[in-house]
């Protein structure tokens, strides 16, 4: 087999110095690399994403848990890393494959270079990989569980690793939430960052009050509802219906998150069929999305490769308008299932997999994508309007 026959593995000869790093697959396929970060091992599903800035966002993304990501993109690095651009305290991905090494930052905003970063933030990453071979095999045969093992003398097991790698039972059936979910309600003050690019920011909104179902909530996502203007609640994943009730909102979010929202649904389906029976308006993103669907009958299914990306475009049924969002998941919402008093309101221009819903007689709705993400930069902001608009009665 040649370097670059997709169905190959690299070898010892094929890297300039002596690998420190080795990905294996669930195959037993092994690319040797060069490692970065913390030295160890990760296990988990190997996706990839297409996105050509905001590394440290996708890292940070709780939607990441349990996989390691592989960077389409080649210069990963090269802006550095700081305090504003994280979506979560800590990092959610398991691990990360580049093709390029870290090269030194150079960007304004930058804090730290992004090996320290990785380093202080335990987590284990490969670089000097065939990142566009890899891609191409995800793309074909789907996204197949692997090890990244970085180790400083290049001594590694490759058979006790293709075994772990073989043997983890992967994203199907497997609830992450509660992994990445906050422990204890609390109130987000922070709007959206000023920046050339973001809508106005604003603190401490006397405005609606709307709750916040943390299944793994992004932080951009709460400072939007913020600059809407909202006080936001959060709370944890398995928060009681009439623990939601007892804090009085205007309107209840259901956070994106990460792994199987069958698996989710086991809890917080019953939480939000009572939210609906109430009336109380209602918005979801990502898994939030997923959930609502599954609330109404509905039902998920595992995506071959998954979505994730900054430049998928989206089509609004009801204007007609495409917008550029940004995408991470790997289930997707069966718009065969859902019920009569569902409408689909948004689909994918990429695959035609459903991007939206709304129902008809009562105040909900909720994307597949993240508005929040600002890839358009803000084709899809109007959806935190369209919800303040349904909290206020004026939808």
């Amino acid at each position: 087999m040649t370097k670059n026959d997709i169905s190959s593995t690299t070898t010892y000869e094929d890297t300039l110095q002596k690998p420190t790093a080795v990905l294996v697959l669930a195959d037993g396929s092994v690319f040797y690399g060069h490692g970065i970060g913390r030295e160890g091992t990760a296990i988990g599903e190997v996706c990839f994403n297409t996105s050509m800035t905001g590394y440290q966002e996708i890292l940070t993304d709780p939607s990441y848990a349990g996989q390691i990501i592989t960077f389409t993109f080649p210069h990963i690095g090269n802006v550095g890393t700081n305090q504003q651009d994280i979506e979560s305290a800590l990092p959610a991905a398991r691990g990360l494959i580049l093709r390029a090494s870290v090269t030194e930052p150079s960007n304004w905003r930058s804090a730290e270079s992004l090996q320290v970063w990785l380093k202080k933030n335990n987590l284990v990453g490969i670089t000097d990989i065939d990142t566009r071979a890899l891609t191409a095999r995800i793309r074909d045969s789907g996204a197949p569980s692997g090890v990244v093992c970085h180790v400083a003398d290049g001594k590694f097991d490759l058979e006790a690793l293709s075994t772990e790698a073989a043997g983890w039972a992967g994203l199907d059936g497997m609830d992450l939430a509660l992994e990445v979910t906050c422990k204890e309600k609390y109130v987000w003050k922070e709007g959206i960052q000023h920046s050339a690019f973001s809508i106005q920011e604003r603190k401490v909104s006397e405005g609606s009050h709307i709750v916040a179902i943390d299944y793994g909530a992004k932080q951009n996502i709460l400072r939007c509802l913020v600059s809407a203007g909202c006080k936001v609640t959060v709370v944890p994943a398995q928060t009681s219906a009439e623990d939601i009730f007892a804090l009085q909102p205007d309107g209840i979010f259901l956070s994106n998150g990460p792994s199987d929202p069958a698996a989710t649904g086991v809890y917080a389906v019953p939480v939000i069929r009572s939210i609906l029976e109430k009336e109380i308006p209602l918005f979801g993103i990502c898994l939030g999305h997923q959930l609502l669907a599954l609330a109404l009958g509905g039902k998920t299914t595992k995506m071959p490769l998954g979505h994730r990306g900054a430049n998928h475009p989206v089509k609004d049924l009801k204007t007609g308008k495409v917008e550029i969002t940004s995408q991470n998941h790997g289930f997707m919402v069966m718009p065969e299932t859902l019920p009569d008093n569902a409408e689909v309101t948004h689909i994918s221009l990429f695959d035609g997999s459903n991007e939206g819903l709304c129902l008809k007689d009562k105040p909900a709705f909720s994307v597949q994508y993240h508005p929040e993400a600002s890839p358009g930069p803000h084709d899809a902001h109007y959806l935190f309007t369209r919800f303040m608009e349904m909290v206020k009665g004026d939808a």
